[in-house]
């Protein structure tokens, strides 16, 4: 037999356990008091107006409910005990200990009624009671209150008419964004490099905070900074780490936010602005893309009113005219810095103008220092081998590189950042995402020896760069690519690097004759870019046998001048010369092209062999596939 085994006693949980397991629920209701009155209020004052409507419309009678003249007829008949009056309505106790009720109407005395019906009163008792003061209030308030709330709906509808009515008549004001004192966050140090950029901010800085200094020397505030560089370099950034440092109001503003449909609104908001800017003093106006109102004037102008015009005429008086303007210093931000107006870039308007230029070397290690905080990465990254690979990014560029290699991580559900996650992500950057078009096998083989012939052609060139990679694999609208960046950031290019590069271009066509005795229309890119570079040394580097002469199109030196007049241009003998020119150096680079694919034949079998095996060939991998090193330049 089983020996029976008796329950355990169940104690009773404790009130800290009790606490655990009950689960609390916490609900935040947060009501906009601004909206609910615009709004909400509004609501709820139609709904009170039509519950009237609704409660009779859907209101039952009630069963024992009868009319006047019933009443009357019962009444006579002495059915009718006592009969209670209050108001309109009429309750009449029956003898047989019933209760049914009547309305008559407000105006009329029930006694009357009865009376004028051959009632006689002493066979009935009639009560009149009095209303309460509820009863009363509510009378009142169901033949006042309709009343009152259509005036409170009224004067709401009033009120937001006339906040239109305003919004309009204030078309004019400024819609720079006010940042207060101490409110920016970004100093000097979240900006990486540019030395020289924020050598010449950090004065400007110093004039904001200590103007006394200055003004024992005679020197004055500068009125204009105007910073001019690529896009992505990091302008804005400058802007508002200018800000952060000196501590003062910042007002910000795009150049298109100026500009209306309505004439003379543009010049009224920049008056607003430097108004503003003023009762703010000190003070740092930024106008972001200036190149939107700051173009030469007279340039595509026929006639009429331009409000374009008009709007740069009122900055031209605001930040150098009769009216001095002090403590307030302008900062503009542009990339497009040829196309602004002489009047506005002089000085006394805009005194310094400072390059922002892509980062070098050093300033791009420190950039990606920058944008690797709060990263995963693994730790044989090699910084200095990633900010060698990127010349030519700018901050911004780097930033969403970066941002691409986390992503990256991510999808594929790792928590660390690899080499590889970076590689991808600058190729992404530089070139697009990769496709998997479907090639053929006689496709996949021409690409792959149209991109071995670029890199055997920079490999044996002397002032080629070196080859970083070869992949036919596809990204954007290209089917393969070879990567050659340059080994260090170039300050000039001479001939010699430029004729290497046009071999450098031509190498992949070189191998599609060379091997398949065809050509493709895969080398339009590359045809056109050694086009483009072969014209430029023709006509503007003097690097030709007609000798150092600009001969492209030139403009008058006056910027007036260059807006109205057409640029001056070559005769159609020099413009031969010029053709016959281009056309040398493109068919000598050709030749030089397919003399080192003949030279190299073997070579260029083993990495178009390589390529189609698997896609992708990095710099050790072609170097051994070669067999010799990168031919360099003999000094």
């Amino acid at each position: 037999m089983a020996k029976k085994t008796s329950p355990a006693p169940q104690t009773e949980p404790s009130p800290e356990k009790l606490k655990n397991k009950i689960k609390t629920k916490k609900i935040d209701i947060n009501i906009d008091i601004n909206q609910f009155f615009s709004k909400g209020l509004i609501y709820i004052i139609l709904a009170i107006l039509f519950l009237p409507f609704l409660f009779s419309l859907f209101g039952k009678q009630p069963n024992n409910a009868i009319s006047l003249s019933t009443l009357v007829s019962d009444i006579k008949t002495g059915e009718v005990a006592r009969v209670e009056v209050s108001g309109p309505e009429v309750t009449a106790y029956y003898k047989d200990a019933t209760e049914k009720k009547s309305r008559k109407e407000s105006s009329q005395n029930l006694t009357d009624v009865l009376s004028q019906s051959g009632v006689t009163l002493s066979d009935t008792d009639v009560t009149i009671r009095d209303l309460s003061v509820s009863e009363i209030a509510w009378d009142v308030f169901l033949n006042v209150g309709p009343i009152l709330l259509m005036l409170i709906f009224f004067f709401f509808i009033f009120r937001q008419a006339r906040g239109q009515q305003d919004g309009i008549m204030g078309i004019g004001r400024s819609k720079a964004k006010v940042f207060l004192k101490g409110k920016q966050s970004t100093k000097f140090a979240d900006v990486g490099g540019m030395v020289e950029a924020k050598r010449e901010l950090e004065e400007i800085v110093d004039f904001l905070k200590n103007p006394a200094k200055y003004k024992k020397v005679g020197a004055r505030t500068p009125k204009g900074v105007l910073l001019v560089g690529p896009s992505g370099t990091g302008k804005t950034l400058l802007a508002r780490a200018v800000a952060g440092e000196a501590n003062v109001q910042f007002l910000s503003i795009a150049g298109s936010e100026f500009m209306e449909m309505l004439v003379g609104v543009g010049a009224s908001r920049v008056r607003d602005l430097f108004g503003t800017a003023k009762k703010l003093s000190p003070a740092i106006i930024f106008i972001d893309e200036i190149d939107a109102i700051g173009r030469v004037r007279g340039q595509g102008s026929f006639g009429g009113h331009d409000e374009r015009e008009q709007t740069l005429n009122q900055i031209l008086v605001e930040m150098d005219g009769f009216t001095k303007n002090d403590n307030v210093i302008v900062m503009a931000a542009t990339n497009r810095g040829d196309m602004l107006d002489p009047a506005l870039v002089r000085p006394g308007r805009f005194d310094r103008r400072v390059e922002v230029s892509l980062p070098d070397l050093d300033e791009r290690k420190f950039i990606l220092k920058i944008h690797a905080r709060n990263k995963p990465f693994v730790e044989n990254i090699s910084w200095d081998m990633v900010a060698r690979r990127t010349i030519g990014f700018s901050g911004a560029d780097i930033e969403n590189m970066m941002n691409e290699a986390a992503i990256g991580a991510a999808r594929e559900n790792r928590e660390i950042i690899t080499m590889a996650d970076i590689d991808e992500a600058s190729l992404k950057v530089k070139l697009g995402p990769s496709k998997k078009r479907l090639h053929d096998d006689l496709e996949r083989k021409m690409t792959a020896y149209h991109e071995a012939g670029h890199a055997v052609v920079a490999h044996v060139s002397a002032f080629a760069d070196p080859v970083h990679q070869i992949s036919i694999l596809s990204r954007g609208r290209a089917l393969g690519f070879t990567l050659t960046p340059p080994e260090k950031d170039k300050v000039q290019t001479t001939k010699s690097e430029l004729l290497d590069t046009l071999k450098v271009l031509l190498g992949g066509r070189a191998a599609e004759t060379l091997v398949f005795n065809e050509m493709t229309a895969g080398a339009s890119s590359d045809i056109d870019r050694a086009t483009r570079i072969s014209r430029a040394m023709v006509e503007d580097f003097g690097m030709s046998s007609l000798g150092p002469i600009n001969l492209s199109p030139q403009y008058e030196t006056s910027g007036y001048a260059r807006a109205m007049y057409e640029p001056s241009k070559v005769s159609e003998k020099v413009m031969e010369k010029i053709d016959a020119e281009i056309s040398t150096f493109i068919t000598v680079a050709q030749k030089e092209a397919v003399t080192i694919i003949t030279k190299y034949r073997k070579q260029l079998d083993s990495v178009a062999q390589k390529l189609i095996e698997v896609e992708t060939i990095d710099a050790d991998d072609f170097i051994k596939l070669m067999g010799m090193p990168k031919a360099k330049p003999k000094l």
